[in-house]
């Protein structure tokens, strides 16, 4: 299997020559007889033999032999690629800094570390018949080690090695990935969804992913659900999509493309969402969630992926593009994006936006954090920041957001609990809440909110919470007004309500006991804000208040030294709440849901990031007015400065929450919310879920 623009005629005597030479690597390093000393030949024998393994993927693939085999076959052969990482065997490989640092050094055992790591990208390569990225990815590992068996403590030359690998293959990575999102015709996911038999789940394994339980279980539950009930999800993942475009006046029959963005499992549904947007003239663009080093440090994934074999391990090398990241690579990452866009211009007038399925559910995971591990250094995190200012200046040249919408949708995986059916079905059932009856309830907050000119939120129960939430002021309240109404469009599920604060008089302390986050959990998190920026913060995560800091500055802060406050909003999606207290999965919920459940403050970019200029307006007919704050203000005298390009919601629980009290200008006050319960005339209702 194949995408239609790949050509591999060049690629394959420079394969079967890399392919023949690691062949030998295995061999020649297998006894005593080695070119290299003791420690390098363990390294070089052992990754070698993966990379065997890799391309015999690639040869099952490419003779067609993939799509034959059982389903036993296909699992044997993901558990051989990703044994490695998996589990405890993680401990003894290479890709494991610790490990690596241990055998061979640290200098150069880090180098070798974060090669092996980029080898296992192969694996993808292998799958999807790509030989013009495998065969200078095994080209790299045969250059590698020759340098070393010329010299063995060559730590510069393998540096150098690496750094121009990327560097000279920046045009060329750049294309395909800004490709992936643009072009229909990269159809390799898609032909899988489309084509094979989804009631077989031997299906999964020819995507190249890591399949576990989960992913498994997934798909074999969705296969007894009755056609009838995957269109209804579908039509809800569709609709909201279709209802972002209506609701921010943005023409949906100009453009022609749509990414879909989901976890492994749910293929049923995502089929019947390529069918319905089919009928709103829209194509899929489904691509793989980058593995390689230089998206992989993001920490997020967009795009398509399976099950993870290793959370320590992606967390363990989200920082790798550090070994070579510097001013000048990063030059040249941005012009090979902007050659690729200009490249692909007509195609990215044609793309609609994202999108996205989440799921929920997944092990706990705490985060151990390694000192072996590459990571920025203070030079390069400025460096970097700026280089994703740019990248994001970049793509908003060529696709603006105020001509694109999205949607995003969360579903459970089975390892959420042994309620999981029930789960799924309670989740269905937050995903469909009337609009009207929360339109009118939202409305009434809206307009205590308005009146206001700030708002003051505490904690209870062991949360500290103390802040004051500066509202931006408005002209003309009859026909404008601070706060957007979310109900069931673009944000799945509906039930909030939330503005882009004022900074200056936003003071105070934002706390919550225990949260995740992108994945990683953050324990007695503080956050002290003065005029609406992060003035300190700590958790209690680790031994030391070094470590706390660097895995706040690092993973929530995103390497900035500050953040502002770009969010406040109520949640009032109380079904939800109790989904996640009677099934005791609350802090498994994503924070697409988590969000609803009570008031949350959002670090970073506004909601409106780069579409400030849409007119948006409530069900009411209002004006949403207040989209800016300093930063975002300085697009239109000093872009660079104006985005942080980041967005992470934190919520305070409602047993957690005390207070959220409406402060007047004339002195008065209204209460939103007391000890936790919501007391304002005409939002009774979302108390009875609570009770």
């Amino acid at each position: 299997m194949t995408d239609n623009y790949e050509d591999n005629s060049e690629y394959g005597e420079r394969y079967g020559l890399a392919y023949g030479r690691i062949k030998l690597i295995n061999s020649e390093t297998a006894g005593s007889g080695s070119p290299l000393p003791k420690e390098l030949s363990a390294y070089f024998h052992k990754t070698s033999a993966f990379i065997m393994e890799t391309c015999g993927a690639y040869n099952l693939a490419n003779s067609g032999m993939l799509d034959k085999m059982d389903i036993t076959g296909l699992k044997k052969l993901n558990q051989s690629l990703y044994e490695d990482i998996n589990g405890s065997s993680y401990i003894h490989s290479y890709a494991e800094p610790d490990f690596a640092a241990g055998e061979l050094g640290k200098d150069i055992g880090t180098l070798l570390c974060v090669l092996y790591t980029e080898m296992r990208t192969g694996i993808v390569y292998a799958f999807e018949n790509r030989l013009s990225f495998l065969v200078p990815l095994l080209e790299l590992y045969i250059q590698v080690y020759n340098i070393l068996e010329d010299n063995p403590s060559a730590d510069t030359e393998i540096h150098d090695a690496i750094y121009y690998y990327f560097f000279d293959y920046a045009d060329i990575m750049a294309a395909a990935r800004i490709r992936s999102l643009l072009d229909p015709g990269m159809s390799f996911a898609t032909d899988i969804i489309m084509q094979k038999n989804l009631s077989e789940p031997s299906y999964l394994y020819l995507f190249g992913e890591y399949i576990s339980e989960n992913e498994l279980k997934t798909s074999e539950y969705l296969s007894t659900l009755p056609e009838s009930s995957i269109k209804d999800m579908a039509s809800t993942f569709t609709e909201g999509y279709r209802k972002g475009f209506e609701a921010y006046n943005i023409d949906l029959s100009k453009k022609g493309t749509v990414n879909i963005r989901y976890v492994l499992g749910f293929e049923r549904i995502v089929r019947e969402a390529v069918r319905q947007f089919g009928e709103m003239g829209l194509k899929p663009c489904i691509y793989r969630a980058e593995r390689g080093l230089i998206y992989r440090s993001s920490g997020h994934k967009n795009g398509y992926y399976g099950g993870n074999a290793n959370r320590q391990y992606d967390y363990d090398h989200r920082m790798d593009e550090c070994i070579i990241f510097d001013k000048a690579f990063a030059d040249r990452r941005l012009s090979a994006q902007r050659k690729a866009f200009e490249d692909m211009k007509e195609l990215a007038s044609l793309y609609a936006g994202p999108a996205v399925m989440e799921t929920f559910g997944e092990t706990d995971f705490t985060a151990v954090d390694k000192k072996t591990a590459p990571r920025f250094n203070e030079k390069q995190q400025e460096q970097r920041t700026n280089f994703m200012a740019a990248s994001s200046l970049l793509t908003n040249e060529f696709i603006p957001g105020d001509t694109t919408s999205f949607t995003i949708i969360a579903y459970p995986v089975p390892s959420v609990g042994s309620n999981y059916q029930e789960i799924f079905k309670e989740t269905i059932k937050v995903n469909t809440l009337d609009p009207s009856l929360y339109g009118k309830i939202q409305t009434c907050l809206i307009n205590a909110l308005d009146e206001g000119d700030f708002v003051t939120i505490t904690g209870r129960s062991g949360n500290i919470t103390n802040i004051n939430v500066a509202l931006a002021h408005i002209n003309n309240p009859a026909e404008e007004t601070k706060f957007e109404n979310c109900l069931a469009d673009v944000n799945i599920p509906l039930g909030e309500v939330f503005t882009s604060p004022q900074l200056k008089g936003t003071d105070g302390l934002l706390h919550a006991t225990s949260i995740y986050l992108d994945g990683l959990i953050y324990k007695d998190l503080k956050l002290e804000f003065k005029d609406g920026v992060i003035t300190s913060y700590s958790c209690s995560n680790f031994d030391t208040e070094e470590e706390n800091q660097r895995y706040i500055h690092e993973n929530l802060l995103h390497q900035h030294k500050t953040l502002p406050l770009g969010e406040f909003a109520i949640g009032t999606n109380t079904t939800a709440y109790k989904m996640g207290k009677k099934y005791n999965i609350a802090h498994k919920l994503p924070i697409l849901i988590t969000e609803k459940t009570g008031p949350h403050f959002a670090i970073g970019d506004t909601c409106f990031s780069h579409e400030e200029e849409l007119r948006t307006y409530n069900p009411d007919g209002k004006e949403m007015k207040c989209k800016e704050n300093d930063f975002s203000l300085l697009r239109h005298t000093d872009i660079n400065h104006a985005y942080f390009n980041c967005h992470t919601d934190i919520t305070i629980p409602y047993n957690e929450l005390g207070d959220i009290i409406v402060h007047k200008p004339c002195g008065t006050t209204v209460k939103i919310i007391e000890n936790g319960k919501f007391v304002l005339p005409g939002t009774e209702e979302l108390n009875k879920a609570l009770e």
